[in-house]
């Protein structure tokens, strides 16, 4: 049967339990990858999603950073569980379904505020980070797999609310585009979610900072759904969440759908 993947950058899985458990409800997606879940694994409100029928969880978290989780309600198996730049700092976990299809949820770093590598040293982790990517893509050449989370990174002009506003701003620099574009083609990763979404402005973020998000909509596309050469042909679908972020207590992230069909 078709299943519906999720991706969601929750920002605090305990505080927004309560909105997951709605998504859950509302939506039904058969996996849910969350990132940014803020807490150790221990720590986790697991339990409450198993007794929604999603039995089947990995997470891997720490205290207050990072932390990333898989719900589903079809079996998975934990496939892979990377560190990156000589750090264990819970930004990537895979789970494989059992036709052998390996989702890969990722969290790449946010980058701080100054785009300067020289200058500031979370834009450089967050490039090191991208080439690290870049290389393992390069290596071993993804098959059969979907990659989906929060990329960090809003690759095309029309991705964000002012391509030239943001062209000096963290999440769309020059730099930063051209490191997602080499890690994405390394990889031979297809962007689901522009392929059946290709015109128009179309954002997956916004600020916090904004007292009214959805009027002054000064948004990005920092959340992706990606699928493997072999597998793009079955997947499709694709859809923002837009109106979750207008939930009360929100993520300032928005939930992105997409649908893995049967073989054929």
């Amino acid at each position: 049967m078709p299943l519906t993947i999720a991706t969601w950058n929750i920002n605090s899985l305990r505080h927004r339990e309560a909105l997951v458990r709605r998504l859950l409800e509302e939506e039904g997606p058969d996996v849910l990858c969350l990132q940014e879940t803020k807490a150790p694994v221990e720590k986790l409100p697991l339990e409450g999603f198993r007794a929604m029928g999603y039995v089947h969880t990995l997470a891997r978290g720490e205290k207050g950073y990072n932390g990333v989780a898989i719900l589903a309600r079809v079996p998975i198996e934990e496939a892979d569980a990377r560190s990156f730049c000589g750090r264990d700092d819970t930004r990537h976990l895979a789970a494989r379904l059992a036709d052998g299809t390996v989702i890969h949820n990722l969290y790449v770093p946010a980058g701080g505020d100054v785009p300067d590598p020289g200058l500031n040293p979370k834009f450089r982790h967050k490039l090191d980070f991208l080439e690290e990517l870049r290389a393992w893509f390069a290596a071993e050449r993804p098959r059969r797999a979907i990659l989906v989370g929060d990329l960090n990174v809003a690759p095309r002009e029309d991705d964000v609310w002012s391509h030239r506003q943001l062209l000096k701003v963290v999440s769309h620099t020059p730099v930063e585009v051209e490191a997602f574009g080499a890690m994405q083609a390394a990889g031979d990763w297809v962007d689901v979610t522009r392929r059946d979404i290709p015109d128009g402005k179309l954002y997956s973020w916004w600020s916090y900072r904004s007292p009214n998000w959805d009027a002054a909509d000064k948004g990005r596309r920092l959340d992706h759904v990606w699928a493997s050469a072999d597998l793009a042909g079955r997947m499709g679908g694709s859809r923002v969440l837009r109106h979750v972020r207008g939930w009360e207590g929100p993520s300032d992230h928005a939930p992105v759908l997409a649908v893995l069909g049967e073989a054929a």
